[in-house]
């Protein structure tokens, strides 16, 4: 694999490619010369992102929770680029409440999906990066720098895979393999906007310090990832305030949680009342239309 920065003839596998960070990353490599495979769960979507990669991209529908249909996709993928120099490990959903009343099956499919199927992602994928020396990106989120009330599973699911990450990049170097995380506040993408329909949730984010609580464009996110792939980059932030935090973490979560503390007995009874009216299942359920897909596939 090339070091030089270049990213003509890289052959990407991303996951979570349907929509968002995945799928408009996915958009940037391939204009300045990647070759890209699309994993998601929408196949309508993946060929939408796929046709404008270009003649060189292929998609696979699959759940990363399941080995078999990652196992396909990894096989389709170096059957069609030849192999894999890269894997964004990308794909997640967000689901929020407080942890007494949330929907345990919903507390649960966010590490499923966000830890467990990313894992599995990067080790399907691993056989091949380390075959061409390539480089491993698994997004996190600043929800593994400052972990905020109502995020328990996102907080922890995202921590998990920081850790993984980091574990993962002394194992590899020798094997000439880079590891790099992603570290992304919010960002334009359906499942934050979709998480700001939830009750109290919009206004408790406003209640963040500064540039903490405000939305981010895509391009924010998605420009961070192109620089982080051409350079094998450690940490891939966005936006870039973030990158002083990770040396800061423990100030962050202090200054975070004092903001929203005296919100808390309002926020729970908000859930409450939501969990009342659409049962605890709907109002625990993972937001936008990739958490939709998620929940879908899991039948």
């Amino acid at each position: 694999m090339a070091t030089n920065g270049s990213l003509d003839g890289r052959r990407v596998l991303i996951t979570g490619a349907a929509r968002g960070i995945g799928a408009g990353s996915a958009r940037e490599l391939a204009r300045r010369g990647a070759h890209v495979s699309l994993v998601g769960l929408e196949p309508e979507e993946l060929e939408k992102v796929a046709a404008a990669c270009g003649p060189e991209a292929t998609f696979f529908e699959a759940d990363i929770t399941d080995p078999d249909a990652l196992r396909r996709a990894v096989e389709g993928t170096v059957d069609r680029l030849g192999g894999i120099d890269v894997v964004m490990s990308n794909a997640g959903i967000g689901a929020g409440g407080p942890v007494r009343l949330m929907d345990p099956e919903a507390w649960e499919r966010v590490i499923r999906i966000n830890l467990i199927g990313n894992y599995r992602t990067v080790h399907a994928c691993l056989p091949h990066v380390i075959e061409s020396r390539g480089y491993v990106l698994v997004i996190a989120s600043a929800a593994a720098i400052a972990h905020g009330p109502l995020m328990s599973a996102y907080c922890a699911s995202k921590a998990g895979i920081e850790a993984f990450a980091d574990s993962l990049r002394v194992e590899v170097k020798h094997h000439g393999v880079d590891v790099g995380v992603g570290y992304f506040s919010w960002i334009d993408t359906d499942m934050v906007t979709g998480g700001d329909e939830h009750p109290f949730f919009k206004r408790m984010r406003a209640q963040l310090p500064g540039p903490a609580g405000r939305t981010y464009p895509l391009s924010t996110a998605v420009g961070a990832v192109v620089k982080g792939v051409e350079s094998r980059a450690r940490w891939v932030t966005a936006p870039g305030w973030l990158r002083p935090l990770l040396f800061f973490r423990g100030l962050m979560n202090a200054a975070d949680n004092k903001k929203v503390l005296s919100m808390m007995p309002e926020a729970e009874a908000a859930f409450r009342e939501e969990m009342e009216r659409l049962g605890v299942e709907e109002a625990s359920a993972p937001t936008g239309a990739g958490g939709r897909a998620a929940r879908a596939s899991a039948g």
